[in-house]
């Protein structure tokens, strides 16, 4: 029987993954950065995002233990979230993985855009679409 040294299921790699690896939870993570705030600055603070997608994220990130949320009861009801001492853990690594990205996502770009003009000139142009 092989053994693998990378698995889905016992890597630390993937395991990260599975929490981060959402479009929306680094965003989420880093409203929430200076301190508790509400459900509608949240959404005001990340372009694009739909109020399903926040919605499911700050769940999910709930559910994991990096985020805190408080209802405040009200007319309408005051809904604040704040990253828990677990939450806050990620900070500095997704600081990290950004300042790579501002780094290196140019370079990134141009390779892919590279890549894709050399399959494009290996194809024929009658075949191109």
């Amino acid at each position: 029987m092989k053994t693998f040294d990378i698995s889905l299921t016992a890597c630390s790699y993937s395991h990260v993954l599975e929490i981060i690896s959402n479009k929306w939870t680094a965003l989420v993570i880093y409203s929430l950065e200076d301190g508790t705030i509400r459900y509608g600055e949240i959404k005001r603070r990340i372009e694009g995002i739909s109020q399903k997608m926040l919605t499911q994220t700050l769940r999910q990130l709930e559910r994991d233990g990096l985020v805190s949320r408080k209802v405040t009861p009200s007319v309408p009801p005051i809904v604040e979230y704040t990253l828990t001492p677990l939450g806050e853990t990620l900070i500095p690594y997704l600081r990290m993985l950004k300042v790579w990205a501002s780094e290196h996502y140019p370079t990134v770009m141009k390779t892919r855009e590279e890549y894709d003009q050399a399959i494009t000139d290996q194809i024929p142009v009658e075949e191109r679409v």
